[in-house]
């Protein structure tokens, strides 16, 4: 770019660029490397750049069973060819028997153990491969309680949060007799590396079960759960969703209707099409899926927009036009059964194949944009009680 070029025109240029272009241009000159890795610049494009979506594919390779990621552009003039392979930043291959539990903001939460057997969290940014490892605390021993985490970005500071939440899991205790759960909720906030009890006194019930699923929506956290209600004949269970606002950082309730309330005939999943959450119902005997979507962000609103009865279709996400995502299992005499995964319009009833085989049942399907976000962070660091250490050795040490 032309040095006759005010650098205040230069930088509105340098903003309206794409993420792989602001890496590369990095490195034509200080000025521009000091700008593009600023907090200011980093946090400014994260919240005006409306980046592209992009669908994050994950899923078995059926002749290696190799994990594998990649990335495709939704775009209706291209998709589904568009694809770009990814793999997770060095320090994510610390982790043993990790999951992806969240992404949010163009971020992706991996959880999972070191190899010492502690709770690590992973947060990710694929497109620059940058990556930050955070310990989670004060973990429950014995069987009375579980925890559950879950990963969001703040829409009003960017800042990344992971939540953990500890409940009682022994359905033989008498939650009336329980007081106060030890730790019962704690905020790890990147900004200041530390993990914190939340801002808002508003804890969820300690009668809730919570299932790992979740899905963050307009700066909302959302899980499902399970409460029960004593009648003479024990406790009864039902289904809900608990909410955790990334900004207030209180919690809240939905309440099901009774087609979806009731625990003890399916199981379900949570999703979002758009910005509405979507609740989808599998039915017993594996025989297919209903799709439930909230309007207008109403609890109890929920409305029945789709219905598949087959064993081998299963709904895995959902397209920025709306349309479904299903991971369909193929069976092959004397073969491993595999899975194609198809995007599905419900109104024309066309279908289009990702062309991609994988082993079966092993699809998962998120969100995902490109971002700016760590890149002020340095490499290979991990946060353990506000300290941060950098563990560059360690990973050279190990051969990664």
């Amino acid at each position: 770019m032309s040095d006759n070029i005010p650098f205040e025109i230069q930088s509105e240029i340098i903003k309206r660029l794409p993420v792989i272009s602001l890496i590369q241009f990095r490195t034509v000159s200080k000025p521009w490397k000091s700008l593009i890795d600023s907090s200011p610049f980093i946090n400014h494009y994260s919240t005006q750049n409306k980046q592209k979506q992009r669908l994050l594919l994950t899923y078995d390779d059926p002749l290696d069973s190799e994990k594998k990621y990649v990335s495709i552009a939704d775009d209706d003039d291209t998709f589904p060819h568009q694809k770009l392979s990814y793999s997770f930043p060095l320090l994510a291959n610390v982790l043993q028997h990790s999951s992806i539990i969240g992404t949010s903001h163009g971020l992706v939460c991996l959880y999972g153990s070191d190899a010492s057997g502690k709770d690590m969290a992973v947060v990710c940014n694929l497109s620059i491969r940058k990556a930050v490892g955070v310990l989670v605390p004060n973990l429950p021993s014995g069987t009375t309680y579980g925890i559950v985490v879950g990963f969001g970005v703040c829409g009003e500071t960017n800042d990344p949060k992971i939540v953990k939440i500890t409940y009682v899991i022994d359905r033989w205790i008498d939650i009336e007799s329980v007081t106060s759960i030890p730790w019962q909720v704690e905020v790890f906030t990147l900004s200041t590396g530390d993990w914190r009890a939340p801002y808002s006194n508003s804890l969820p019930s300690r009668s809730f079960h919570f299932n790992m699923d979740s899905v963050v929506i307009d700066g909302v956290l959302y899980w499902l759960a399970l409460d029960g209600i004593n009648t003479g004949r024990g406790r009864i269970y039902y289904n809900l969703i608990v909410t955790f606002d990334l900004t207030s950082e209180e919690f809240g309730e939905i309440h099901l209707p009774d087609s979806l309330a009731n625990a003890d005939d399916y199981n379900l999943s949570i999703s979002k099409v758009r910005k509405a959450l979507v609740v989808i119902k599998t039915f017993m005997n594996d025989e297919g899926f209903g799709v439930w979507v909230m309007l207008d962000s109403v609890p109890k609103s929920f409305v029945r927009i789709f219905t598949i009865k087959s064993p081998d279709l299963s709904v895995k996400g959902f397209r920025k036009n709306g349309e479904l995502i299903i991971e369909s299992v193929e069976h092959h005499p004397g073969q491993r059964d595999r899975s194609v995964l198809v995007a599905f319009d419900p109104d024309s009833k066309d279908i289009n194949d990702f062309e991609i085989n994988a082993s079966a049942h092993s699809f998962c399907v998120y969100p995902h944009i490109e971002t700016l976000l760590l890149l002020d962070q340095p490499d290979f660091v991990i946060y353990d009680q506000g300290k941060a250490t950098l563990q560059s050795g360690e990973l050279k040490a190990q051969g990664i």
